[in-house]
């Protein structure tokens, strides 16, 4: 039964690691004018990716945006 409680606690851990790790990695990439969502991503699934968002220089000029999905659709049409 101890070890079941264990593994709770690591679980409980390993998942409030993850979301702090996400919300921190949205207000850098918010900072740092980067692509938040795909940051969101990657620092939730992979917190030690934060380390490398610190480490990016801020973009100048506009946030780059992902294509909508029209434009995708577009892409795929000419080829």
């Amino acid at each position: 039964m101890a070890e079941s409680n264990g593994a709770v606690v690591f679980i409980t851990y390993i998942g409030l690691i993850m979301m702090i790790s996400a919300g921190a990695g949205a207000i850098l990439a918010g900072i740092k004018n980067r692509d938040y969502s795909f940051w969101i991503a990657w620092t939730f699934l992979f917190p030690p990716s934060l380390l490398v968002l610190v480490v990016l220089p801020k973009l100048k000029g506009p946030r780059p945006r992902r294509p909508t999905i029209a434009d995708e659709e577009k892409r795929l049409d000419d080829i």
